[in-house]
Order: C-alpha cells, then sequence, then structure tokens
C-alpha cells in the first residue's frame, strides 16, 4: 500500500514524511570554483555515528531517496560505509559530485550508488581549470565513462558567463561518455548563504551582464534546432521552453523582467542536513533546528523549521523568487516514490 503521508506533508508546515533526505557528508572540497566559497572554510567531516543513525530513522520516516552532497562527498572516509547503511534500508542512493575521484573510486561508487549527479561546467580542460580552479577534466572524463554502463549518470552544468557559449560542446561531451541525462541551471548569484558563506556582490560577476542577453537566446535558438533530437528523447533534462527561462531568469537580473515563480514544494518534502547536525528546509534556505542531540523526526518539526515552512508557503521568503534550483513533485510522483 502507498505511504500516503507524504501527501499530508504538502497540506500544512508539519512533516510527517521524509520521502528525500539531503545529507552533507563533509564540507571539504577538492575543486576550487568560482560559484561556490564552501571550499575556503575549514574542512569538517559529518560524524559517523550521526550519519549511521540518520540511516536507521530512514525506515520509520519513508525515506526513499539519500543524496550525499557537501563539498565533495566521496572524500568523506566512510561514506561507502553510509551509503551501504541506506542502501541496506531500502534507501535509493544518490551521488551529488565533482566527479575528481570517480576514476579512484569506481568500484565502490558502482557498489554503493544508485545515481550520480556530475557537476560538468566545461567541454576543454583550460576552460574547466579556469571555472573549477582545478586541471581535472579529463580524469573526470575518464571516470564518467568507466562508470556509466553501470551507473546512470545526469550530468548538471551551471550556466553563467564564462559558459553559456559552450553548451551545445558540454552536451557533445556529456553524450561521449555516456550521460543518460543532461541538465542545466543558472549561476546562483542571489544567495550568501548556500555554497559557502559567499560575498554576493562577487558572485554577481559571474551572472550573465546585460550584453551577454542577445547572445544566450542565439545560443538558446540554436540548441532548440541543434539538438532536436536529444530534446525528443529525453537526454536534454529540460525543454527549450524551460531552458528559456534561464534567459528570463539572468535577464530579471538586470531589471528587463520579473524573475519567472519556481514552482517547488521541496520544503515539503525533503530536508537537508549539515555536517554538524543543523537543519534546512532546502539548499537555500536557513537553518533552523537540529538533529545533533534529538532524533530525526522530533527534529524535523522544531519550531524554527515549521516557521521557515510557514514562511516559504505564504511567499514571505525573498531567497524563493530567486532560486536557480528549484524541485517539485506532485501528489502522483510521491505516490509513485519518484523523486
Amino acid at each position: 500500500m502507498p505511504d500516503l503521508r507524504p501527501l499530508l506533508n504538502l497540506r500544512s508546515d508539519r512533516l510527517r514524511a521524509l520521502p528525500l533526505l539531503v545529507v552533507y557528508l563533509t564540507d571539504g572540497c577538492n575543486s576550487r570554483c568560482l560559484s561556490c566559497d564552501i571550499w575556503r572554510a575549514p574542512r569538517r567531516n559529518m560524524p559517523l555515528t550521526l550519519a549511521l543513525r540518520l540511516a536507521e530513522e530512514a525506515t520509520a520516516l519513508g525515506v526513499r531517496h539519500v543524496l550525499f552532497s557537501g563539498g565533495e562527498a566521496t572524500q568523506h572516509p566512510h561514506w561507502a560505509e553510509i551509503a551501504q547503511a541506506f542502501r541496506g534500508r531500502g534507501v535509493r542512493v544518490g551521488l551529488l559530485t565533482n566527479g575528481i575521484l570517480l576514476n579512484k573510486q569506481a568500484e565502490r561508487i558502482r557498489a554503493h550508488v544508485d545515481q550520480l549527479t556530475l557537476s560538468l561546467d566545461a567541454a576543454t580542460p583550460e576552460q574547466y581549470a579556469r571555472l573549477r580552479g582545478v586541471d581535472a577534466l579529463p580524469i573526470i572524463l575518464e571516470g564518467m565513462a568507466r562508470l556509466a554502463p553501470h551507473v546512470p549518470i545526469t550530468t548538471r552544468t551551471t550556466v553563467q558567463r564564462a559558459n553559456f557559449r559552450d553548451l551545445s560542446a558540454i552536451i557533445r561531451v556529456a553524450k561521449d561518455h555516456g550521460a543518460r541525462k543532461i541538465s542545466f541551471l543558472a549561476v546562483d548569484s542571489a544567495n550568501a548563504e548556500a555554497f559557502g558563506a559567499r560575498n554576493v556582490a562577487s558572485a554577481l560577476d559571474l551572472a550573465l551582464s546585460r550584453a551577454d542577453l542577445p547572445i544566450f537566446a542565439a545560443v538558446l535558438d540554436e540548441l532548440e534546432r541543434d539538438h532536436a533530437a536529444d530534446f525528443a528523447s529525453g537526454l536534454i533534462a529540460e525543454s527549450p521552453a524551460k531552458l528559456r527561462l534561464l534567459y528570463a531568469y539572468f535577464a530579471a537580473a538586470h531589471g528587463l523582467a520579473d524573475f519567472p515563480p519556481p514552482r517547488c514544494n521541496a520544503p515539503q518534502l525533503s530536508v537537508v542536513v549539515e555536517v554538524d547536525g543543523r537543519l534546512r528546509p532546502c539548499y537555500f534556505l536557513p537553518s533552523g533546528g537540529s538533529v545533533a542531540e534529538q532524533p530525526l523526526s522530533r527534529a524535523l518539526n522544531d519550531p524554527a523549521l515549521r516557521a521557515l515552512r510557514r514562511a516559504y508557503r505564504g511567499g514571505e521568503r525573498a531567497e524563493c523568487a530567486r532560486c536557480v534550483c528549484p524541485l517539485y513533485r506532485g501528489a502522483r510522483a510521491l505516490l509513485r516514490g519518484t523523486l
């Protein structure tokens, strides 16, 4: 019988079940990305005891998917043990990764991961090194090709001023190395919390300029024409119309349009657990409550978290209006368990 509790989540600010659990295993990272400052902070790993306790609670909370994030999750010394603790309880494991350790840890990833989401922001080693701060693209693509026959891989490209002209080339590289899905999102230039304690003024330099906008519109037209088969097959996750929301987002940043209203119910079906146990309703909202010294089942409905969900539902959180990575699942998807 389907678990109906996720449907009840959609009607209130209280979580009765948790279809998706996002776990920051570490805030250490072996990249030096322009669009993220988390690597500048001292490295911390989630205690193994806390991670295993989260896995123990998964069944009662109806957790169907866990996503390991960070930082670079594969740098946690016990990530595979933690993954197996979740899988042993019937939870599907996803890994959000920069891919630098894919080749080195290929056998562990193959044994313990159900889905890979790989950040891929460039099509050439030179461009990759400029954007990500490390010369790693060849080894990433080698690991990707090695794992692609065994683990479904989605590439995710952060569209920014330095790479928006290269989207077609990025699609070709992803296809050539076995990606099953190719996805795009706009660089976040407004949120000071989501990717380390960032200087938002500096982050604005990563967004497209007003002069870039007509060029980007032409790039999107070319993508729709030249990759029609990839859109039709679903290889490119977003439709042409949805990709044009990226243009609208950057235009809105220059006051030329309204920000596209994101369709999102992430705070009602998921929670993010940081390395120290603090909880966020999603990547982009502040923390409220902690699982460090109480069960997750209780911490989920901490008054601060419920207040954040209530504010999100009421349209009172400015972060939501400019969100670059909304997550929405309707009732049918929740009943099917697809996330």
